[in-house]
């Protein structure tokens, strides 16, 4: 019988400590595997830079016009758009103004100083309203399915509660009590401190207590399910035998052992964050004019879509891109976090 050869790598010697790997190693391995999930990190990576950085980008402010550009746009775009005529043709109405890169909007603001400033209201509902939704969440989830009894029935019930409650009508019911359209709050009045704070931040404050509030059912569901499947693991009735309290319990023991789904689903979920502020934006209740929001600049491109398609579609094409890109990595997430994929 012939010898099998073995590869010397692979030979453990007698004496040496053989490196294991762990499961976020071996999930960091296959995410970075997985082109998808690795070009949907390269935009969002691409669009944070962009909001970082959008005072050295944006040639010009989000808030400043020229009227005589107003509707303008450069020769490119005419050429790809072909229903935007250029004037000095047959029937051409486009003033073309090479100074803009994708055109400038009704009142002469650029487009593209716009849409690269909008990106930081999209990242911050991507990143903060998925922190609120996690810290409500995540909280109630452990303290129901860790103590159960009353307690479960308690959080369940609240959450049902919550979870009937439409998102969206929440939001707009905050905006009609804090945002009177005739009329002004009382000074001094919580409603009216909330409002000036509201006001502080662009318009941004309800939508992320709007989301947060809203949104942290599923996460306590989902969190409260995965206690429930480890509480009871023979590394949780060790740490209770050796007297740990339940807080430690909970935070060093059973929360780092179901981070994985969590984590998975709230990537998943922050499309839906994005598309409910360029929602709210489209129809007047995001975030205070001028401060510039994709869906308030389709909103107002709409208006003339068929005259003026650039103005729509681009804030149009980069919501697009964001939302995707949070998909492709969640996908790539789930799939890397998947024990079963472990060492395929």
């Amino acid at each position: 019988m012939a010898a099998t050869t073995q590869d010397p790598r692979q030979i453990i010697r007698l004496g040496e400590r053989a490196k294991g790997e762990s499961l976020w190693q071996s999930a960091v391995k296959r995410l970075r595997r997985n082109v998808m999930a690795m070009f949907g990190l390269v935009i969002i990576l691409f669009f944070v830079l962009m909001a970082i950085f959008a005072e050295f980008i944006a040639p010009y402010p989000f808030d400043k016009g020229t009227l005589s550009a107003s509707n303008s746009a450069p020769t490119w775009v005419t050429q790809v758009f072909t229903s935007m005529v250029p004037q000095g043709q047959p029937g051409g109405f486009v003033k073309i103004d090479e100074n803009y890169p994708l055109g400038a909007d009704r009142i002469g603001r650029d487009l593209f100083s716009r849409i690269v400033y909008g990106a930081r209201i999209s990242l911050m509902v991507a990143f903060i309203g998925p922190l609120v939704a996690l810290s409500i969440g995540v909280t109630l989830g452990l303290l129901a399915g860790y103590f159960g009894g009353w307690v479960d029935n308690v959080i369940m019930r609240l959450t049902d509660i919550v979870y009937a409650f439409p998102t969206l009508l929440f939001i707009i019911l905050l905006m009609a009590f804090f945002r009177p359209s005739t009329g002004g709050l009382e000074e001094g009045t919580f409603a009216a401190n909330i409002s000036a704070f509201d006001r502080s931040t662009g318009g941004m404050f309800f939508i992320f207590v709007g989301i947060g509030i809203t949104n942290w059912t599923g996460m306590a569901r989902l969190t409260r399910a995965q206690v429930l499947s480890v509480r009871e693991q023979e590394y949780v009735v060790a740490a209770r035998a050796l007297g740990v309290k339940d807080f430690g319990i909970m935070l060093r023991h059973v929360l780092p052992n179901i981070l994985g789904p969590i984590i998975v689903a709230e990537t998943l979920a922050i499309p839906r964050y994005i598309s409910t502020e360029a929602f709210l934006s489209f129809i007047g209740l995001g975030v205070n004019p001028p401060t510039p929001s994709w869906g308030s600049m389709i909103s107002d491109g709409a208006q003339q879509l068929n005259i003026y398609p650039n103005q729509a579609i681009f804030p149009a094409l980069a919501l697009f891109l964001i939302m995707f890109a949070f998909n492709f990595l969640g996908d790539g997430l789930r799939d890397a976090l998947d024990p079963r994929m472990r060492g395929s």
